[in-house]
């Protein structure tokens, strides 16, 4: 149960996700906007009154519906910025003694802010897009040398999608969260992990990640995932006052990572340190606006199993594997994310 966008004859349209099929919301008479784009527009009013009315309509047995492999599936909206986040606490400690054997697992500040980078619109791309194998510069024998990444790794996370902007200097409280977000979508962020260990200080990632991210064709409206909500785990020590708060928004969602149908790990959000209200909090508590499409992702989640290869301990990928990141909420399936690594 999912909004998408799909073409059957050359011209996109906004569809619903009905199991193995696709319901064109336009002709059956249930969302006249030609985008999500356009839908996004009309504010959370109309996306939780739309959620409703499409799913009693697909209930009564709406039409037309098109089987998935009879249609071509798009990306579900045109991604203005894109931000990943580092919300995971597991992930953060396991890559912590990865990257700095010799000290500290958290830096100083991990527990008081999310920590965060801005990566590139241009490179989120659409579930079963080929992922080419990126070029950068790393450290090979202790001198840096430039190459094809040899540590091709994904990592395992939740996006959420904007729908609602806000204007320059305003800064989105906790409480509005529900109001500005539209929906969620599955990601992976593919990682170079040579590149962004050589790159990463004192700036954070940058080459490392922003060859590609990939998400799923579906996005879930929240409208549907509020029974899913669940408590988040404590925070310590507790958050300066613009971050205290939305600790009832962790989301319960099986996810599932797999390597050539091999499933490795079952990570949830439900257990990450920040929560999707104090990310948008602080991602514009600097007054930085909003725009409709912008994604903003949770970083790997990494328990009660890790969601990268690097902390499972297995080797990276090799050309042509095959990743799928799979994700349940109850009886919700949220669309799959799929890639496969091509030669450099």
């Amino acid at each position: 149960m999912a909004f998408g966008v799909f073409s059957k004859h050359h011209v996109p349209r906004i569809g619903w996700r009905c199991g193995d099929h696709v319901l064109d919301l336009a002709a059956a008479g249930l969302l006249p906007a030609p985008t999500l784009e356009d839908f996004f527009t009309d504010g959370r009013r109309e996306w939780d009154g739309a959620v409703e009315r499409i799913v009693a309509a697909v209930d009564a047995g709406a039409e037309p519906r098109y089987p998935l492999d009879s249609v071509n599936l798009h990306l579900p909206f045109a991604v203005a910025d894109f931000v990943d986040f580092y919300a995971s606490l597991e992930h953060a400690t396991n890559m912590g003694r990865l990257f700095r054997p010799d000290g500290e697992p958290l830096l100083r500040n991990w527990r008081s802010l999310p920590v965060g980078y801005h990566g590139r619109a241009g490179t989120v791309v659409l579930s079963g897009t080929e992922i080419r194998r990126p070029h950068g510069q790393y450290l090979q024998d202790g001198s840096p040398v430039f190459g094809a990444t040899r540590k091709l790794d994904v990592e395992v996370e939740l996006g959420f999608v904007v729908g609602r902007g806000s204007q320059p200097g305003e800064q989105v409280p906790l409480s509005d969260f529900r109001d500005h977000v539209f929906g969620v979508v599955l990601v992976n962020d593919w990682s170079a992990r040579d590149i962004q260990g050589w790159e990463y200080q004192p700036l954070g990632p940058f080459l490392g990640k922003s060859f590609a991210t990939s998400i799923s064709a579906w996005v879930t409206p929240l409208a549907l995932l509020e029974e899913h909500r669940v408590a988040a785990p404590p925070q310590e020590p507790e958050p300066l006052p613009y971050l205290r708060g939305g600790r009832d928004w962790a989301l319960d969602v099986e996810l599932s990572l797999e390597v050539n149908s091999d499933v490795l790990a079952r990570p949830n959000p439900r257990t990450l340190y920040w929560t999707g209200p104090q990310l948008l909090a602080h991602l514009t508590s600097n007054g930085a606006a909003l725009r409709p499409g912008d994604l903003f992702a949770t970083g790997t989640i990494s328990a009660p199993e890790p969601g990268s290869l690097i902390e499972l301990g297995r080797p990276p990928l090799s050309d042509g594997d095959e990743v799928v990141v799979r994700g349940r909420a109850g009886g919700i399936e949220f669309g799959e994310v799929r890639g496969r690594v091509a030669p450099a």
